[in-house]
């Protein structure tokens, strides 16, 4: 059988296929630069790569248009689900809500402990920025709709199935090692895309998610939700 995507797919894809990718190597290196290379400066080279990829196909994400951005409410509504995904994220951590180990640890530390401050700021960005925007192109924009029809670009959010919002959902818990918080995330989410039918909502919310989650990370050095 063949399969072909349509430019929409691809260039919501593509972004995300380069971050696993670039992910999956930093996870194959050696951390302790045996190499040549240390695996953690991998993820900078990611959020450079990933982010021309966005911006080379930024004239085919119509849903990030001015005219697609949220008002006060919808975006007040995006920070305050944004802060409970983060409440709960650091709170369902318990072994059994846990799927294996991370893929690839990262901890910006220099060998005496200290904090390494460029690859805070760098980790930062990305997790708070480019991951956001990228992710919701992928699993809400793209993976959610395509679940409810292959020509996905037809299919209005708010005329999005609960089958698509689970099946999505469910494929977005395997690749995060904290299975339940994803499953909580992932529904939220999908609900403020299907709430508002504006993608920018739940990527300020996952932005709001990510970025708190990252200074929560650094003040309390629980590096593993890294």
């Amino acid at each position: 059988m063949h399969l072909s995507l349509s430019r929409g797919a691809v260039v919501r894809v593509l972004p995300f296929a380069l971050f696993l990718a670039l992910l999956a190597l930093r996870g194959m290196l050696p951390n302790d630069g045996s190499t040549g290379i240390d695996p953690r400066w991998i993820y900078g080279v990611g959020v450079v790569v990933v982010g021309a990829a966005l911006w080379w196909y930024r004239r085919d994400y119509g849903e990030l248009a001015v005219q697609m951005r949220p008002d006060g409410r919808e975006a007040g509504l995006a920070v305050g689900v944004g802060l409970v995904v983060f409440g709960l994220w650091i709170a369902l951590d318990a072994p059994w809500m846990q799927l294996g180990e991370p893929a690839a640890t990262f901890m910006p530390l220099h060998g005496d402990g200290r904090i390494d401050w460029p690859l805070v700021a760098v980790r930062w960005i990305g997790a708070a920025l480019l991951v956001p925007v990228m992710e919701e192109l992928f699993w809400r924009s793209f993976l959610m709709r395509w679940f409810e029809r292959p020509q996905f670009e037809t299919v209005m959010p708010q005329r999005v199935s609960v089958k698509a919002i689970a099946l999505s959902t469910f494929v977005f818990t395997l690749v995060h090692t904290l299975w339940l918080a994803a499953v909580v995330a992932g529904l939220a989410y999908a609900w403020l895309y299907v709430r508002t039918g504006k993608l920018w909502v739940p990527i300020i919310a996952h932005a709001v998610t990510n970025g708190v989650l990252g200074v929560w990370v650094v003040a309390t050095g629980n590096w593993s939700f890294w």
